[in-house]
């Protein structure tokens, strides 16, 4: 009797605990990407504190981390595309605009004229910043004498001592990007984009003339320079008609990889991917997509087994040697200074998790640098010696790590007081079926026990190209999903975040699965089974799980409600597509429904909008109104249909607010409402249930 009444009273007072706070779970500045100067002695990286966005700097030998740039407040302007100077003794990055397309510049905050969106330098001994031009793209030459970048669709030089003022240097059709400047900074290679196909082009800074390399009718890109700067090596991918946007896209006309001479522009094939799996293009997150390492060896990506590994082939030419063996993906890459190793990260021994790895370019046992319950990315050599990194796990956020030689990993910053990771539960990996059978990788968020049942939310990402993981996520945007299933957890929720079909991380099979998205939806057999699992759990009460997520992960929302309003009661969706023959021209301009009949027709019934005769479950819909994502049509369209039948729709919408909200306090905002939504609709009293008990968040809160 004794240990049952203290088991209780244990019970009570874990339900009795107050959330935790948004605003705090929150607070830890976002860091990205990470880069290290030339000279190894310093790191840098950007931070996003709760919308105030900065570049931070960590030098040896202590390598503590201090506040470069001094923007203040929760102003909407990005930062990004920052690079070290050869010399590391300034950084040139890019503020402002929309740095997802570099289109037309963003305005979240309703100002009188739009902010610009402009190159600018920042020098690391005092942070004293100067604009360099209107633009974005910046590339520095390796002289350190001038910069490279795009404006207006055109690429300029500009001098990065400010002594004159930018020039022209390409003005022609189509587009340009990727910019890359030859070892000896005479001569600048970059892609020039035309509607259907791409070249490779290389300017010549003293002679004023362009020379596009191996010119053909498909799609060139990727271009990096041999360290001897004779040669560019760049990837081709065979043009194809076929609308693919949101498609299974397993196997195609092979793609390969050609070096061309920098002088004559003549160039040959040295490697073409097989036929079959592996013949689509499938990249890495990297700066450059082809590392020409030492040994005259060009280390790639492919997924010839069916899972995303690097590979290694001769400049001359010749069979690829693969460096990365397993049933693993690879992800962040990046070589060493010398050029005879690549540090990546990868899944591998540990599906849901990341962890740094290094391989020599020329084969041999790839070494693990990280292994446990942590989750690491964004690996660069720093010097010879050093390794820095980002690092989180199930309750610590994500901060910059260094490591010197054999020296445990530390911090290079401070998690502000006010977050509290004591709070925060650890998601349990759970893998369940789906309607159809298949198995689906999730994580399971359980709030503190009780005897009571509790409601639940399931949580889909976006994407879809995604992979949820047991702990705090390297993008910024599920940075904030996960600190969201965290709160939903502490306010007494059960939360499971779905890995649905045609995520990464699984392999090519799973990623490209067969019928999802336009042709024929059938991750939603995910979100059923998703249901059906939490409906078997005895902490769950069936009668009140909700869903919810954001762009693809509003989408499986939308069918959730559409197609299984019995055992979804409520969603949150945030910009989801409903018909996918709207969001289709989003990302292929030329496509045309009439056109492709048959293809609209099962696009159309791939979309939740087509099954609202089925959607009885109220739903929340918040979208900003130039998202260039997810067309702002796709809630207007929903709203009305649901409107019509008399479902009960809830709406917040963000004037001139994006796709990934530029705003810290939108986010708040966001969050907030579905929170609220989700303690209104799946309180016991309006699900008919008298078990369980409703959250109720603390006035300090609402």
């Amino acid at each position: 009797m004794k240990l049952t009444a203290a088991l209780f009273f244990i019970a009570a007072t874990a339900v009795a605990a107050p959330p935790v706070a948004l605003e705090d779970l929150l607070s830890p500045p976002f860091p990205s990407q990470l880069m290290a100067a030339p000279s190894g002695n310093r790191v840098a990286w950007l931070a996003n504190a709760e919308g105030a966005r900065n570049i931070w700097i960590a030098e040896a030998p202590d390598f503590q981390a201090r506040q470069l740039t001094s923007y203040a407040g929760d102003s909407g302007i990005e930062i990004g595309e920052a690079s070290f100077t050869p010399d590391g003794q300034s950084i040139v990055f890019t503020r402002g605009g929309d740095l997802d397309t570099n289109g037309e510049n963003t305005n979240p905050t309703h100002e009188p004229e739009t902010p610009e969106q402009a190159v600018w330098i920042v020098s690391v001994r005092d942070g004293a910043t100067r604009k360099i031009a209107e633009g974005n793209s910046p590339e520095v030459s390796p002289r350190g004498d001038r910069v490279a970048f795009v404006a207006k669709r055109q690429l300029w030089l500009a001098p990065l001592d400010g002594s004159a003022k930018p020039e022209t240097a390409i003005a022609a059709a189509g587009t340009r990007h990727s910019l890359r400047w030859s070892p000896d900074g005479t001569r600048l290679a970059f892609v020039a984009s035309r509607k259907e196909h791409s070249f490779i082009g290389i300017y010549d800074t003293s002679t004023k003339t362009i020379r596009y390399l191996d010119a053909g009718v498909d799609r060139d890109s990727f271009p990096v320079w041999s360290p001897d700067g004779k040669r560019v090596a760049f990837v081709r991918v065979p043009s194809r008609q076929e609308i693919l946007a949101f498609a299974p896209n397993r196997i195609g006309p092979p793609w390969s990889i050609r070096v061309a001479d920098a002088e004559t522009g003549a160039g040959r094939e040295i490697w073409r991917a097989s036929a079959g799996t592996g013949s689509v293009y499938r990249g890495v997150v990297a700066n450059d997509q082809l590392i020409w390492g030492a040994g005259d060896r060009i280390v790639f990506p492919w997924e010839k087994d069916g899972w995303t590994h690097l590979y290694s082939v001769s400049a001359g030419g010749g069979p690829a040697q693969l460096l990365t063996p397993g049933n693993f993906e690879v992800e962040y890459v990046s070589a060493s200074p010398d050029r005879r190793e690549v540090i990546y990260n990868s899944n591998q021994n540990d599906i849901d998790r990341r962890h740094i790895w290094r391989v020599g370019v020329s084969g041999g046992a790839p070494v693990a640098l990280t292994n446990g319950q942590t989750i690491e990315w964004l690996p660069r050599f720093v010097g010879t010696t050093g390794i820095a990194f980002i690092r989180s796990d199930a309750r610590m956020p994500p901060r910059p790590m260094i490591a010197i030689g054999n020296a445990a990993p530390r911090e290079m910053t401070v998690i502000p007081p006010r977050f509290s990771a004591a709070q925060l539960v650890e998601p349990q990996q759970v893998i369940f079926a789906a309607a159809d059978g298949m198995k689906i990788h999730g994580q399971l968020f359980l709030p503190a026990a009780s005897r009571e049942k509790h409601p639940a939310a399931v949580f889909f990402h976006g994407g879809s190209r995604r992979q949820m993981l047991l702990g705090w996520h390297y993008n910024y945007y599920y940075r904030n999903a996960y600190a969201m299933n965290q709160y939903l957890a502490s306010r007494g929720y059960v939360v499971l975040s779905v890995n649905y079909r045609s995520g990464i991380g699984y392999g090519m099979e799973f990623r490209e699965a067969e019928n999802y998205g336009t042709r024929g939806a059938s991750e939603v057999n995910d979100a059923i089974g998703a249901a059906l699992y939490l409906r078997s759990r005895p902490e769950v009460d069936p009668d009140r799980i909700g869903a919810w997520g954001g762009s693809y992960g509003g989408y499986l929302t939308a069918f959730a409600l559409a197609k299984a309003s019995n055992l979804y009661a409520a969603g949150v969706d945030l910009h989801g597509v409903h018909d996918w023959n709207n969001e289709i021209k989003v990302w292929e301009p030329t496509y045309d429904p009439a056109a492709h009949e048959a293809m609209a027709r099962l696009a159309w019934q791939s979309s939740p909008l087509a099954y609202v005769d089925t959607w009885r479950s109220p739903v929340l819909l918040i979208q900003g109104d130039d998202d260039r994502n997810v067309s702002f049509t796709e809630t207007i369209h929903l709203a009305e249909a649901l409107r019509k039948k008399n479902v009960d729709v809830e709406m917040i919408v963000f004037p001139d607010e994006v796709h990934d909200f530029l705003l810290h306090r939108d986010w708040m905002a966001a969050y907030h409402a579905a929170s609220d939504f989700f303690d209104r609709r799946l309180s016991a009293r309006e699900s008919g249930t008298t078990s369980g008990t409703t959250p109720t968040r603390p006035r300090s809160q609402r």
